[in-house]
């Protein structure tokens, strides 16, 4: 979808089965629109009935005001309920949805992409578009309402004056249309702050470990410093138009009362019919003339800002969302690389260049090579993380480039070196949040060799932040029950073992060939014997392209590249 559609969805969630809550909020704001104009008439009868210029005794005024008493309760429960419920329900279903299609991107666009961005998105520019766009709707009709009705009234007491009200109110009136403008482009200014604040102090949380045994303290310090004095400064000069607009709104305010005021005490001495009940009545409805006009233009560039807010999300997740495709249920009979190539960037230097292989379906593989040599952009390739690739790659004799996102990750697990752990349960985490039979479940923890941790800590326990209550190879055999549970035909696993100790690293790396009705391909740094021997098939990739494939006695017979790593390793 493009960012129009997902810009018209989102804005859409704000109402989608929130019409009663919407229509309630709606019709409180109208009437309490009217409430302050009919305190306003109540003043003015009552001053006048002091005068003997009203034409209602004070028992007819006292049940008027014991009836519009009783409707301020009404309105009052009515907004109780229909106010915050409408509010919640927006954000909440607004929310949900950005969330919905932030997980429909594709893995290679959403890894080029700064994640901050999104992180802004959702909490400090939601909290903006939830001020500035969903709760000022009661602000918005309640002004607009009050300034009607109070023109109304106005102009059935004196036409006069109300004329003399209107044209002082154009001070106001320019003074909020201007501010209002210069609002709108500071608040986005706030918006890209908050962004590029929220990516710095995500990288100083996650690197804390490496700041701290590099002794980057005082550094990482002036960097956080620096970006979060530029967001403040920006933040301060938000504060500031908001400031000067109500100060201004507020001074023209008090002079076109005061003008009203002098004017309207002229007419009621001059003998112009007017009382003074409706001198004081004027006087109040000013109230409801002049913060339209300072405050509407301010709550509608807000509501703008809001927009664009919401325009600026969905521009993001309109990049490359995962798209449709040819579906495949299995590897078929290989996957095939045919004069397969890439580069980073379009540069000249090739990563990997013209490979050449198969891999056949339930066997194993163990992809080797030196530092820097390509191996994992061999897996990431597979993994369609990068399609810029030149040549052929085939995955159930359909082109890798075809296939949709879906279908491919229903296809194929990844094991990471770095295996992902929610701050959630161990059952939670090797099911991925999802149900599955308590059968299939005992399965894969037995196949993975969790029974020990299971039954030390229980599935309900908590693994914390990253998984930071568990060993490094508590979270791959995690990862591995994962990969069984969604019973997936490939299993990809990339340096899964080079932060283990060398105990854990084979008992892990046993686990993974155990699983042999899976087609297994593993990138790793390990030379031992005894485990690769157990592959199938060994793959040695040097300066990018394929040096040597075989098993173990194979390749060590060739005396060629594989044998000389080799030798190093020991």
């Amino acid at each position: 979808m493009n960012n129009k559609t997902i810009g018209a969805e989102l804005k859409a969630q704000f109402r989608r089965k929130n019409h009663c809550a919407f229509f309630t909020t709606f019709i409180v704001s109208v009437l309490s629109g009217l409430t302050g104009i009919v305190v306003s008439w109540l003043v003015k009868e009552f001053i006048d009935l002091l005068s003997n210029q009203s034409r209602y005794s004070l028992k007819e005024l006292l049940w008027v005001s014991v009836a519009f008493t009783i409707f301020q309760v009404f309105i009052l429960l009515l907004n109780y309920y229909s106010e915050p419920t409408y509010i919640s329900r927006a954000m909440r279903q607004y929310k949900n949805k950005a969330f919905g299609f932030l997980s429909m991107k594709n893995i290679s666009t959403f890894r080029d992409e700064n994640t901050s961005s999104y992180l802004s998105a959702l909490t400090n520019d939601s909290t903006a578009i939830e001020m500035n766009n969903v709760a000022s709707l009661q602000p918005i009709v309640t002004k607009v309402i009050s300034f009607i009705c109070a023109l109304v009234l106005m102009v059935y007491f004196s036409p006069l004056l109300t004329l003399f009200s209107i044209l002082i109110i154009t001070i106001p009136m320019m003074v909020s249309a201007v501010m209002g403008k210069k609002m709108a482009k500071v608040q986005k200014e706030v918006s890209d702050r908050n962004a590029e604040f929220t990516s710095v102090l995500t990288d100083c949380l996650s690197g804390f470990q490496v700041i701290k045994s590099f002794r980057a303290e005082k550094e990482v310090n002036g960097l956080f410093y620096d970006e979060n004095g530029k967001l403040e400064d920006t933040k301060c000069r938000l504060k500031k138009v908001e400031v000067l607009t109500g100060r201004m709104g507020g001074i023209a305010g008090m002079l076109s009362q005061l003008g009203v005021f002098v004017v309207g005490t002229y007419l009621a001495q001059s003998g112009k019919g007017m009382t003074a009940g409706t001198v004081l009545m004027f006087v109040n409805l000013m109230n409801f003339l002049i913060p339209p006009v300072a405050e509407l233009p301010r709550l509608l560039a807000g509501k703008k800002a809001a927009k664009g807010l919401i325009d600026k999300l969905a521009s993001s997740l309109s990049q490359s969302a995962a798209s449709s495709g040819e579906m495949v249920e299995s590897m078929g009979e290989k996957i095939s690389f045919k004069d397969v190539s890439f580069s980073y960037d379009d540069s000249d230097k090739e990563v990997l260049h013209d490979i050449n292989c198969e891999f056949l379906p339930g066997r194993s593989y163990a992809i080797v090579g030196g530092s820097g040599s390509g191996k994992s952009t061999f897996l990431n390739l597979l993994m369609a993380a990068n399609n810029s690739y030149k040549g052929e790659i085939k995955i159930g004799g359909k082109d890798l480039k075809t296939i949709s996102p879906d279908s491919l990750y229903d296809l194929m697990t990844v094991i990471q070196q770095n295996v992902f752990i929610f701050n959630s349960s161990i059952k939670d985490n090797v099911t991925m949040f999802r149900d599955f039979s308590e059968e299939s479940i005992e399965e894969a923890v037995n196949k993975a060799h969790l029974q020990e941790l299971i039954s030390e800590r229980g599935e309900d326990y908590l693994c914390g932040e990253s998984g930071k209550s568990l060993s490094g190879g508590e979270k791959q055999r995690i990862s591995i029950a994962r990969s069984l549970l969604k019973k997936s035909s490939i299993l990809l696993a990339d340096e899964v073992t080079s932060a283990l100790d060398a105990k854990t690293s084979h008992e892990v790396i046993n686990e993974i060939l155990e699983l042999d009705e899976m087609t297994r391909i593993v990138v790793t740094h390990s030379l031992e014997e005894a485990v690769l021997r157990r592959y199938d098939e060994i793959v040695v990739i040097k300066d990018g392209t394929i040096e040597e494939m075989g098993d173990f006695d194979t390749l060590m017979n060739n005396n060629g590249y594989f044998k000389a790593l080799y030798t190093v390793s020991k």
